[in-house]
């Protein structure tokens, strides 16, 4: 049996095992030349994500090792740009589902803090991440269509956006 992994709103104890979890996908997975100093988010994730109705999850395996992240940045006007989606290699897959379960804790997130739209910036050649966007209902846009406060990366060229559904209040759920 699979040792459990927990989805935990981040904390400061965590900055070093993010950074190092984050730094270690780009840079050595995935090639892409970026550092530490280029994205000061990092530096300081809690005054960063953790604002206004965004925030910031980690997903911990048992023997208290970061193995995903995944960051909700709110823009205001019920809109939410997703940040911050890294799943260490050897627990990404259907199987394990870390990334579905960190997506699963952000959506309820925005669905409790009223969001009514999530977009996401990525880099064509992350193949698997588009992949896991469409499988869940997120949608290619054309980035003239991102909101003005939309925070964009120098790195992305492909951004998808998902509609949530509206909820009203009491026990009525979701509309479709």
């Amino acid at each position: 049996m699979e040792p459990e992994i927990i989805i935990r709103p981040y904390n400061e104890g965590y900055q070093s095992k993010v950074t190092a979890l984050i730094l270690q996908i780009q840079r050595f997975e995935f090639g892409i030349d970026i550092t530490l100093n280029d994205q000061p988010d990092l530096l300081n994730i809690g005054h960063f994500y953790q604002s206004k109705r965004g925030n910031f999850w980690c997903a911990i395996n048992p023997y208290d090792e970061i193995v995903g992240t995944i960051a909700l940045i709110d823009v205001e006007n019920r809109m939410g740009v997703i940040r911050k989606m890294f799943v260490r290699q050897d627990c990404r897959g259907k199987e394990k589902n870390v990334a579905g379960d960190l997506l699963d804790a952000l959506e309820n997130w925005a669905h409790k803090k009223q969001f009514s739209t999530l977009y996401l910036g990525t880099i064509d050649k992350l193949k698997a991440a588009q992949r896991f966007y469409i499988k869940n209902d997120y949608k290619l846009i054309d980035p003239s269509l991102l909101p003005a406060s939309f925070p964009r990366m120098p790195v992305d060229n492909l951004f998808f956006v998902k509609t949530l559904p509206t909820r009203f209040g009491g026990d009525q759920g979701l509309l479709r």
